[in-house]
């Protein structure tokens, strides 16, 4: 880590200085022997009288102002933890060392790695970084002509983290760029200890390789600390105390032994401990742990691997029971830690079925709908085959809607076929087919009031809530969305409530109440945030932007829609991007910057179509239909127009039909037929007022901007000569 090069820099503000090199002295030095290196080091003489030369040490260095500086201490700990207090306080003692020398009155500082950029850091972090910066005047140094550049910079700080921004692999690395560039060097690093060789000729041999570093450190462990470092590197971004004493203890290492063990691999700086609100985590830089792994035997490896699978597919299925209700945010966060662990885990094919069933609800609240997708593909039961039909649909893969029904009836567990029922229902009503989704979720709503689950009945109704306002039906609507409120706060779901407080905010949006539905918007994301559901955070953010456009805050409605979109799109979520962006094209269209919204709308028509998702197909048609009307392009506003008709007729939802048929009002009007024009009108009030849902006056821009133009044609009528009409 530069320990060394640290120590000198500090003592070159001393006025008296004596470095001591330590790596030479041999292991089973005493604390006479090391006296006399130290004082061969400061050029003492034996004296006249018989002492010991710990004695005749202290006598010399007594009063003296001295920075004694003591390098590469970790193999002789022992007899430099014994000497030192005895030379305190006439001198002061700066010790490098791999682990602590553990006396009264030292102050530990611990050299950490350079600083290394993270994956997809913006390219002004990424030059200025530490390590990339030591990489690139070393590779300099090696390579005539060699340059840091824009280019080449992603890769090198892929090197950096690769080599865990160790200062020394930095430099065994970068040496390696005349020979093989920055590319073939990042690729061939899954054999690094192959490509970190060649160090300087005037370095210490244990400097030269990386092998050799770490062999150095690995020679001064006992049998015990190897044992539980090498299967440290059976885990994947470290491990909990539990799992380590689980997997770690064994052949002659007890349970009870592995925390000292690690305490003692932490102080010889191996094991990087880091400390969270669920305790502390043991893992391994990734150096050490390709180190450790190499000395495991291939059956000590096989024995391993299925037991870290059993281990972590064991807490997967104990997490399940608690990702619904109280605990959720605790376990959600569990989760996210051991997440490189629970896929490598997945790879084991004796867990993968089981630990896929156990992890399905994870990865849905956590949207980590692809990663869901791939590792349900292979199924292994009934069970995993329809959660992977779900999560076919919600990520856009063509599925068959209709198959759910028969992928719901194979399952035997009751319990899992409403809830494999339930999760089918909400992909099917969200990108599917809508009557579909109203059969299934109507049966689980069924087996859960049966089983007397109050989550998943609350889960139902949530689901049914959005199936009934799309339909038009507010009223039901509403008595469901509070019930399943009700029901999920009884429960301590907070994800839940997300859902609830969602379908509450978009009814109080249509009815017009537009504080209350803020509010239902906010409390919505404040519990999406809390527990990092990013998606859920995404879809709220957005809904606020509508309710903000609805008020005529436009400037508003963009921060908040470009908030939700940034969010969606680091997280990859899809239907949320598309949300937010059609919300900036409402923007737009409604501030006469009509190809700015026709540019964000055109993608997503061709999204929701693939979908077969008419809902989202028809509003998007009916906001082009009134930008190619604004334009002045009947006959392109009629065509979309109609086109927004029949994917709103489909959805059955009134609301939408009486949308599309004020969009053919408008282009009627400018096609030259006002009669026409006023009829559309009319009826789509008539819907409207059925729907229980007139439109509020926010919502009433295009219907009062195409009535003031029929009454202007009236007029003109009106005031045409008689031989002209």
């Amino acid at each position: 880590m530069g320990k060394t090069r640290l120590a000198l820099e500090v003592a070159r503000a001393e006025d008296e200085v004596c470095l001591v090199e330590l790596a030479g002295v041999p292991r089973e030095t005493t604390v006479d022997g090391l006296a006399e290196v130290i004082a061969a080091a400061l050029g003492i003489r034996d004296g006249a009288r018989p002492q010991s030369s710990v004695e005749r040490l202290a006598d010399v260095l007594r009063g003296r102002r001295l920075l004694l500086v003591l390098d590469n201490c970790e193999h002789v700990v022992e007899p430099v933890a014994a000497l030192v207090p005895l030379v305190l306080p006439d001198v002061r003692v700066l010790a490098t060392s791999r682990e602590p020398l553990g006396v009264s009155s030292e102050h530990l500082w611990e050299v950490p790695p350079l600083d290394v950029p993270a994956l997809g850091a913006p390219p002004a972090d990424v030059l200025r970084s530490g390590a990339v910066q030591l990489f690139a005047a070393r590779a300099a140094a090696a390579s005539p002509g060699f340059a840091l550049s824009a280019e080449n910079a992603e890769t090198i700080a892929t090197i950096c983290r690769r080599v865990d921004g160790i200062p020394l692999a930095i430099e065994l690395a970068s040496a390696r760029v005349r020979v093989l560039g920055t590319t073939e060097l990042a690729e061939r690093l899954n054999d690094r200890f192959a490509v970190l060789t060649g160090g300087p000729r005037d370095a210490p041999p244990r400097q030269r390789t990386l092998r050799a570093v770490l062999d150095w450190s690995w020679e001064l462990l006992t049998a015990a600390e190897r044992t539980v470092l090498r299967r440290l590197a059976v885990f994947a971004d470290g491990c909990t105390l539990a799992a380590a004493e689980a997997l770690c203890s064994g052949d002659g290492v007890r349970r009870s032994e592995v925390l000292d063990l690690l305490a003692r691999l932490v102080d010889r700086s191996l094991v990087v401990v880091s400390h969270s609100a669920d305790g502390p985590r043991y893992g391994l830089l990734e150096s050490v742990s390709a180190y450790g792994e190499r000395q495991l035997e291939p059956r000590e490896l096989d024995r391993l691997r299925h037991a870290h699978a059993a281990y972590y597919t064991s807490l997967a299925e104990e997490a399940a029971t608690h990702l619904r209700g109280p605990d959720q945010q605790r376990w959600l966060r569990r989760l996210d830690a051991e997440t490189g662990n629970l896929r490598r885990a997945l790879c084991d094919d004796r867990f993968a079925s089981r630990l896929a069933r156990a992890m399905t609800w994870y990865w849905f609240l956590r949207g980590r709908l692809t990663e869901a997708r791939r590792a349900t593909e292979a199924a292994g039961s009934a069970v995993v085959a329809a959660w992977h039909t779900g999560f076919r649909l919600l990520t856009g893969e063509p599925a068959d809607s209709r198959a759910a029904l028969t992928l719901r009836d194979a399952v035997t567990d009751p319990r899992e076929r409403a809830m494999a029922g339930w999760f089918l229902g909400y992909a099917a009503t969200r990108f599917g087919d809508m009557p579909i989704g109203e059969e299934l979720i109507r049966a689980a709503l069924a087996e859960f009031e049966e089983l007397g689950d109050n989550w998943g009945v609350a889960a139902a109704l949530s689901v049914r809530a959005v199936q009934r306002h799309v339909r038009g039906d507010l009223d039901k609507s509403t008595v469901d969305a509070e019930r399943s409120l009700a029901l999920f706060r009884e429960t301590g779901d907070r994800w839940g409530r997300v859902q609830a407080c969602a379908a509450l905010g978009r009814l109080a949006e249509i009815a017009g109440d537009y504080p209350a539905a803020a509010a239902w918007q906010r409390e919505g994301v404040e519990l999406a945030e809390e527990l990092a559901l990013w998606p859920d955070a995404a879809m709220r953010w957005s809904e606020l932007g509508r309710i903000a456009l609805l008020e005529g805050d436009h400037a508003r409605a963009d921060e908040l829609h470009e908030r939700g979109r940034a969010l969606a799109v680091e997280h990859g979520d899809s239907a949320g991007q598309e949300f937010a962006e059609v919300g900036l094209a409402l923007s737009a269209r409604r501030r006469g910057r009509f190809a700015e919204a026709e540019t964000l709308l055109r993608p997503w028509l061709e999204w929701n179509r693939r979908f077969e998702a008419d809902n989202g197909a028809a509003l998007i048609l009916a906001e082009l239909g009134f930008a190619a009307e604004q334009r002045g392009d009947a006959e392109a506003a009629l065509d979309l127009h109609a086109q927004g008709l029949a994917a709103a007729r489909r959805t059955g939802d009134p609301r939408a039909v009486a949308l599309a048929l004020e969009g053919l009002a408008g282009a009627r009007l400018l096609a030259g037929q006002p009669g026409r024009a006023k009829g559309l009108l009319g009826a789509a009030a008539r819907l409207r007022e059925s729907a229980g849902a007139p439109l509020p006056p926010c919502e009433r821009g295009d219907v009062d901007r195409i009535e003031a133009a029929l009454i202007r044609a009236d007029e003109n009528d009106h005031h045409e000569p008689q031989e002209c009409r």
